[in-house]
């Protein structure tokens, strides 16, 4: 016999250890991964001002924290305010939660009357009441408001529209109204003898 046939058959050899290969990354995923980055410094500027401890909800920034902020060295003119408002003075035409009386009494919630930047007309509308006939957010309304010239000092008239302006509970967030400027229109209107109408309001420019 052949001594070749004798020999056993080689064994067979064991598999090669797998290497890991180099892929690249997907382009797509690198641009996603960017946007996200971009979309998150976008959003962390406009809403959050970067984690600065004087920046809180609902403001985005320290400029409108500044801007909306009760006056300065005047830390109760919101107090105070409150204090104006549930008095006969406000809350019995207005109601204390602000939405007024249908029909007769306007709201006070969300409302261009009470939230324009200039707060002219309604310092006016305060000092020397207002009058007639009233569409407020597509509502009609005609109570009369009585004037609060002669019962309000020039701090308890911007106390009482800065609460009114910037009650969270409301929604309302509008610039305080400084003391200076309830005295500005007070001697700039002196000579106004009767209660204004919304038409004669609306012809005054508020920042007047």
């Amino acid at each position: 016999m052949s001594p070749e046939l004798n020999q056993s058959a080689p064994l067979s050899a064991e598999p090669a250890e797998p290497k890991a290969g180099q892929v690249a990354v997907p382009v797509w995923l690198l641009v996603l991964l960017f946007l996200v980055l971009y979309g998150g410094m976008v959003y962390f500027d406009r809403n959050s001002g970067w984690f600065s401890e004087q920046v809180y909800a609902p403001y985005r920034n320290l400029q409108e924290v500044e801007a909306f902020q009760p006056v300065s060295g005047a830390p109760g003119l919101v107090q105070l305010g409150l204090q104006v408002y549930n008095k006969p003075t406000c809350v019995a035409c207005h109601q204390a939660n602000g939405k007024g009386l249908s029909g007769q009494f306007p709201p006070l919630i969300r409302t261009d009357w009470v939230l324009e930047p200039e707060p002219g007309r309604i310092i006016r509308a305060v000092l020397d009441g207002l009058s007639g006939p009233i569409q407020v957010e597509g509502q009609s309304y005609n109570g009369a408001m009585v004037p609060w010239r002669e019962s309000l000092s020039d701090e308890e008239i911007a106390a009482v529209l800065t609460y009114v302006r910037q009650n969270p509970e409301w929604g309302n967030k509008a610039p305080a109204v400084k003391p200076e400027r309830v005295k500005e229109v007070r001697e700039k209107t002196k000579s106004h003898k009767q209660s204004y109408s919304p038409e004669e309001l609306l012809k005054i420019s508020p920042a007047d």
